[in-house]
C-alpha cells in the first residue's frame, strides 16, 4: 500500500498571520509530496515494510534494510514530520494550552514563557535544516532538536508538538531572520491537537 499525501487541512492562506500562502503551497505541494514520492520509490519492492504505518516504519528503521534505510530515514521522516506539522496548526491557533498539558508545561518548564524560549532555543540552535519539539519520553515532557528529517520516533520518543526549522518552510516571507518566523509561529499553534496527542 503506498503512501499517500493528504490534503491540507485548511486552506493554503489560512495561516497567513504567521505563514504565507506560497510557502504553504509549496512545503506542501512540492516539498511534502517529493517526501511522499520518494518513500514510495525507496520501497518499492518491499511490500512487507509498505504494509507498516508510517510512525512503526520509524520505529522499527533499523529493521530497514541499511540499502535503503537513508532514503526511509530522509523521505519517511520527511512525511511524518509534516503530517504532524500541519496538524498542530490552525487558523484559530495561538494563545496557551490548558487543562493537563498546560498544567505538564507548567510543571516541566516553569511556565509557558520558560516553555517558549526552550523551544525557541532549540530552534535558533539546529545549524542548518531541522526541526525543534516537544515529545514525550517514558512519561515526561523534553524538549529536542533533531537535524534534517530525523524523526523522535526513531529515538523511541513521541513528538508532540514539531517546528520545522528548514529555510523552505520560512524563507520567503522572513528571509534568514529565523527569529522572527518562530514568534510569529506561535500565533497558528493549534493547542488542541497537541493536547489530543499527548492524551493519547
Amino acid at each position: 500500500m503506498a503512501f499517500t499525501l493528504p490534503n491540507l487541512p485548511y486552506a493554503a492562506d489560512a495561516l497567513e498571520k504567521a505563514i504565507d500562502k506560497m510557502t504553504m503551497e509549496i512545503h506542501h505541494g512540492r516539498h511534502h509530496k517529493a517526501y511522499v514520492d520518494n518513500l514510495n520509490a525507496a520501497l518499492a519492492d518491499q511490500p512487507a515494510l509498505q504494509a507498516k504505518s508510517i510512525e512503526t516504519l520509524l520505529k522499527e528503521i533499523q529493521t530497514v534494510p541499511e540499502g535503503i534505510r537513508q532514503k526511509v530515514i530522509n523521505n519517511g521522516g520527511g512525511h511524518a514530520n509534516h503530517l504532524l506539522f500541519w496538524e498542530i496548526m490552525s487558523p484559530q491557533g495561538g494563545g496557551a494550552p490548558s487543562g493537563k498539558l498546560g498544567e505538564a508545561i507548567n510543571s516541566t518548564f516553569g511556565n509557558f514563557a520558560g516553555f517558549q524560549g526552550k523551544i525557541k532555543e532549540a530552534a535558533l540552535g539546529r545549524f542548518g535544516s531541522g526541526w525543534a519539539w516537544l515529545v514525550s519520553s517514558g512519561g515526561k515532557l523534553e524538549i529536542i532538536s533533531t537535524a534534517n528529517q530525523d524523526s523522535p520516533l526513531m529515538q523511541g520518543k513521541t513528538p508532540l508538538l514539531g517546528l520545522d526549522v528548514w529555510e523552505h518552510a520560512y524563507y520567503l516571507r522572513y528571509q534568514n531572520k529565523r527569529a522572527d518566523y518562530v514568534d510569529g509561529w506561535w500565533n497558528v499553534v493549534n493547542w488542541d491537537a497537541v493536547a489530543s496527542r499527548f492524551a493519547q
